[in-house]
């Protein structure tokens, strides 16, 4: 069999245990047939009239005793109204928690345009007794003005949104959908977040893949059990419009609802480490560096120094030990402290790693310049050209040199 057939062979068997554990018998002596279009007894889903038509609605709570891995809900209630400021760029300012609200979509395919709807809509909020998910359901393409008013009208109780790759995808898309029904998108008044920046930055560099459910396994500890993998997602949708069997959408409801909490939960973890490096729990110096380069990048060199000295400490991988060794140099010599930046270039030079050449040229550059020990700084040009022949390099070989009076003494320092 090739490795085609036993992906499809898997797939159908995924789509099989998945359809075994939420079908329901057809007729039931107190409810109707299910091919009609009404939701299971055992979810509470009610019909939601507005002035564009109706549409399902449901909300879930998860009460305040529970957790989500390794986050408690009365985690969330706890978390700082100004947490948001630092990785927000300063964007959003101090806003209490019961202010955020937590958005994903569920959609008809993953290229978006004028031909992809957002059947399901999951707001998730912060409340007094535990975290709460609204659900905004269209059962046709008809249902999408009615959806989509009552959506703008939650929001409105919202200072902030938060997503994960909502900026891309999903507010976009949901921009879309408005316009297409002549409505106004109620995204211009909330500031948005999209935690999945904030995720790349500390975990791209440790982990694979930083897809929501890959770090809700990672991160949180959890591991879903006969979950709706999201490429099916579409193709149940569209197998409930052609059969009305509402109760095979169930899954798709459960995944959406998941994804809001797992969301919320790793906005109490992400943020942290931008708002308060010292109380955000490390656990792989690899996480330091991406919050290191970030700090940098926001002009805070000193932090970035102190997170890469950690980082080094706690061990890296070579490769990301090298490039760390690289950018703590670089920092110590913008700041103008080349005493502590000599040793780490003196290290870099003396062992083969990608940034030899380039750290070669630094020691030529302070031979030169601060010693005015011009054999020394041609015989570390010399050794970078024979790394990475340049024609910058051949220039200050030429230039030094003459300088060295074309002699080439025997240095007291060879990295090779």
């Amino acid at each position: 069999m090739s490795d085609f057939q036993e992906q499809l062979a898997d797939l159908r068997r995924r789509v099989a245990k998945i359809d075994r554990k939420y079908a329901k018998p057809r007729t039931r002596p107190h409810q109707p047939p299910a091919t009609s279009n009404q939701p299971p007894d055992d979810y509470p889903w009610q019909e939601v009239e507005t002035a564009h038509g109706r549409h399902f609605e449901t909300e879930k709570l998860y009460e305040r005793h529970r957790r989500h891995g390794s986050i408690g809900i009365t985690d969330l209630e706890d978390l700082p109204g100004d947490l948001l400021h630092p990785i927000s760029n300063g964007e959003i300012t101090n806003m209490p928690v019961s202010k955020w609200c937590f958005l994903d979509t569920e959609t008809t395919g993953l290229a978006g345009g004028s031909g992809t709807y957002a059947f399901l809509i999951g707001v998730g909020r912060i409340a007094k007794d535990g975290f709460r998910v609204r659900q905004f359901f269209m059962r046709e393409f008809g249902e999408e003005a009615s959806q989509l008013s009552a959506l703008h009208e939650h929001l409105k109780q919202f200072e902030v949104l938060i997503t994960y790759n909502g900026r891309t995808f999903d507010q976009p898309l949901l921009e879309t959908r408005y316009r297409m029904v002549r409505q106004q998108p109620p995204f211009s008044t909330l500031p948005h977040l999209d935690l999945l920046f904030g995720a790349r930055r500390l975990w791209k560099l440790r982990f694979d893949s930083c897809r929501l459910v890959d770090l809700e396994n990672q991160i949180l500890g959890l591991e879903r059990q006969g979950d709706l993998p999201g490429e099916l997602i579409p193709y149940f949708y569209f197998e409930y419009l052609r059969t009305q069997e509402i109760f095979r959408l169930v899954p798709i409801f459960h995944h959406n609802a998941t994804d809001i909490l797992t969301l919320a939960c790793l906005t109490a973890i992400v943020p942290w480490a931008f708002y308060a490096p010292e109380k955000a729990q490390f656990t792989h110096g690899a996480e330091m560096v991406g919050l290191a380069r970030w700090w940098r990048q926001a002009g805070n060199p000193e932090n970035a120094l102190a997170l890469f000295r950690q980082a080094v400490d706690r061990g890296l991988p070579d490769d990301l030990m090298f490039r760390t060794l690289w950018d703590t140099a670089l920092i110590e010599k913008k700041l103008g402290r080349e005493h502590a930046a000599l040793p780490v270039f003196t290290e870099l030079a003396g062992t083969r790693n990608p940034w030899r050449a380039a750290a070669l040229e630094e020691l030529a550059k302070y031979f030169e310049h601060r010693e005015r020990n011009y054999a020394m700084a041609l015989e570390m040009t010399l050794n970078a050209l024979d790394l990475e022949p340049s024609d910058a390099l051949r220039r200050r070989v030429a230039r030094l040199k003459k300088k060295s009076g074309d002699r080439i003494l025997n240095p007291s320092f060879h990295p090779l």
